[in-house]
């Protein structure tokens, strides 16, 4: 059976509870993730901040904040105070059947892979869609052939 180790992105993209949304913001935008996990400096993982947390923590547009202020505000929020820390896991052993269940009955994005504590991988909806992709490629292979 398939096990998320095959399938996770791995190494991800993480901050600390210390640093700030300013930082959060920042490397979405670079990298154009939606999931930043939190975690210590020997990786072991402490929560998450989604860009879903970063809209709701952010000023609204109209009321006319200009961007460099705004960027102040942020660089004034610790991720520690936003970040979601109710996070389920998943280890790498697991399946990929099992993880897809998960994200389809929880309605949840990500799922951040964990191992002993600490982070290792995380799988998204962009793996399974890009895994959707590869079968039905192969499926059509298949049917040529």
């Amino acid at each position: 059976m398939f096990k998320i180790r095959e399938l996770m992105t791995s190494p991800v993209y993480s901050l600390r509870e210390s640093d700030t949304l300013q930082s959060a913001r920042v490397l979405m935008d670079k990298k154009r993730i939606r999931h930043v996990p939190i975690t210590t400096a020997d990786t072991i993982f402490r929560g998450l901040i989604t860009n879903r947390d970063v809209l709701a923590n952010t000023i609204s547009h109209l009321a006319n904040i200009d961007p460099a202020t705004q960027d102040e505000i942020d660089a004034g929020i610790p991720l520690q105070e936003i970040m979601r820390t109710d996070v389920c896991t998943i280890s790498p052993d697991e399946t990929v059947r099992q993880a897809a269940h998960i994200l389809y009955n929880h309605k949840y994005g990500c799922l951040p892979v964990v191992e002993n504590g600490k982070l290792v991988g995380i799988v998204t909806e962009a793996d399974f869609l890009q895994l959707t992709i590869q079968l039905l490629d192969a499926m059509d292979q298949a049917d040529k052939a």
